[in-house]
């Protein structure tokens, strides 16, 4: 739910003299400072430009300031920067098919059956958020398990981690796949799943969504984030299709999240050839491009130096050649714009450390590349990744989804450094959280929670996965903020509230300082504060109006 301003701040906010103050005060104020510690402040003064001008300590006089904001006592946080997010699609799975929790294949099925038969205009069903990893039989769907529900229509149904699709017999006729059709390189095709680089033989076909449905999935995407405090996202794999709508959103003055894109791949350089400048007063930016190494661990993409312990034949598949990924990096990098580029497996994360060395050598070691993931690292690669100033942009509720699985995929000696916060910090790489949204939930307090503990919300497992692996809460908070804003190149805009940055704010049911992990798991935001104006409330609140400076 996302009301408007409450009358009274409104009506002051207009009738306010140009150059008018507000003062938020009364607030328990909670983010991590420029030294990497928990830090508290009563409250903060906000400019008539939205920006923050000086915070303001418990023990100070209240500053004298012509509208002033009671926070009751409430906990107060900066916006949290989701480091790594799919902002259409994650708009697409709220409309869409949702298949995220399935059970069982029966699920599956049921769900199919019950969309279908509600949706009869639709052309084509489609759906995301399946994982058979967590079905009893946990063996991949078939095409012909779809033609068993919905055989007269296209269907085709995103995996959780956007690396697999399944397609039905109709959408294989009307993509012109048969059964002689081979699998592109980076790819493979097993009964109707499309892995990777073969989604291409399938996606073409789909029909494209219309500018209105396109600004329809922002708009919902928007309130999903707003809802639980993500103010801030690096954008990974913008189209300039989806380009095209934030800039409508901001050119209509809808734009609320403040997004740092990432263009996924090179093509979109023809029309964007450089970073651009932020836009609408810093809620857009082009700054890097998004690259692939590799595919996922759980459609076994993810690159392996080993075979994979559940399948000995396959090592998972290799997206480039050295040679290949050092050219689409250097044509990037030539552009102006930083790298970004998904590896999972530990052959991938070599791949892409060796080829950031090498832009090292040519660029100079200060351009903030960027490993998505970072998910299995050999041991032996960790003390490279701080070398070479690489940004390690990780996903902590990918921990505790993927425990069980990783453990079926990966023999022990491989677990020991995957997901290996702690250890990534003590290399002197940076850290930067997000979620990878939609694949997970945009909640950033799980993965807060799971960061600390590596449990996941119900305690599992018992004292923690690898617990020399868990961070400190300073640790954590900083990475899903300061981090997550320093990744995107905006740290001297977003990530906390001090002076010169923008008011980004929002108020939490719950102290993080004062919690258990499970309990720190469970917060719920109650209103989103984007530069000094809510933009988000859970429920209408009295306590955000204004009174006149006394």
């Amino acid at each position: 739910m996302k009301p408007p301003l409450p009358i009274a701040l409104t009506a002051a906010l207009l009738a306010s003299p140009a150059g008018a103050d507000t003062l938020v005060y009364n607030a328990n104020g909670v983010q991590v400072d420029g030294y990497g510690h928990v830090s508290h402040f009563h409250g903060f003064v906000i400019g008539d430009d939205g920006k923050v001008v000086r915070l303001v300590r418990a023990d100070e006089p209240r500053p004298q300031t012509d509208l002033q904001i009671d926070a009751g006592g409430r906990t107060l946080m900066p916006g949290f920067v989701d480091a790594h997010g799919h902002v259409m699609d994650l708009g697409y799975s709220a409309i869409r098919l949702n298949l995220t929790g399935t059970s069982s294949l029966a699920d599956l099925q049921q769900r199919l059956r019950e969309y279908a038969a509600a949706h009869p205009e639709a052309k084509w069903v489609l759906g995301f958020g399946w994982n058979q990893e967590l079905w009893p039989e946990k063996r991949f769907p078939t095409a012909a398990d779809l033609d068993a529900v919905v055989p007269d229509r296209p269907v085709v149904l995103e995996r959780v981690d956007g690396h697999a699709i399944l397609a039905n017999g109709a959408a294989m006729k009307a993509a012109g796949v048969t059964p002689a059709t081979q699998a592109p390189a980076g790819g493979e095709i097993h009964d109707g799943l499309f892995v990777d680089a073969a989604r291409g033989l399938i996606d073409p076909a789909i029909p494209k969504p219309t500018q209105g449905e396109m600004d329809g999935a922002f708009a919902k995407a928007q309130e999903i984030l707003l809802g639980f405090g993500v103010t801030g996202v690096g954008s990974m794999s913008t189209s300039l299709a989806d380009w095209d709508t934030f800039r409508r959103a901001g050119d209509s003055g809808k734009l609320q999240v403040r997004l740092m894109s990432y263009l996924l791949g090179v093509e979109p350089l023809k029309t964007i050839p450089k970073p651009t400048p932020w836009l609408y007063d810093d809620h857009l930016r082009a700054v890097g491009v998004k690259l692939f190494a590799d595919g996922a661990l759980g459609s076994r993409g993810a690159w392996l130096k080993r075979p994979y312990a559940d399948k000995p034949d396959t090592r998972g598949l290799q997206f480039h050649s050295d040679a290949e990924l050092r050219a689409l990096a250097d044509t990037a990098a030539s552009h102006g714009f930083q790298l970004a580029t998904h590896a999972i497996g530990d052959a991938a994360n070599a791949q892409v450390i060796s080829t950031y060395e090498w832009l090292n050598t040519k660029y100079g070691s200060d351009r903030r590349w960027r490993i998505e993931h970072a998910q299995v690292v050999d041991c032996a690669d960790l003390p490279r990744i701080g070398r070479a100033h690489i940004i390690a942009s990780m996903q902590p509720t990918h921990q505790t989804s993927d425990r069980l699985m990783a453990e079926n995929r990966l023999d022990p000696p491989r677990l020991k450094c995957a997901y290996a916060w702690q250890s990534m910090l003590r290399t002197g790489a940076k850290l930067a959280f997000g979620t990878d949204f939609p694949v997970e939930s945009p909640n950033p307090f799980p993965g807060l929670s799971a960061a600390i503990s590596r449990q996941d919300v119900n305690g599992q497992p018992p004292g923690g996965w690898y617990p020399a692996e868990r961070l400190t809460l300073a640790q954590a908070l900083d990475s899903y903020t300061r981090g997550a804003a320093y990744a995107g190149f905006a740290e001297d805009r977003i990530g906390a509230l001090g002076p010169g940055q923008w008011a980004d704010f929002i108020i939490v049911d719950r102290d993080p300082t004062k919690l258990n992990p499970q309990e720190l798991a469970r917060t719920q935001v109650i209103e989103t504060w984007v530069a000094g104006k809510k933009v988000w409330s859970r429920e209408p609140s009295a306590a955000a109006a204004p009174e006149r400076g006394k």
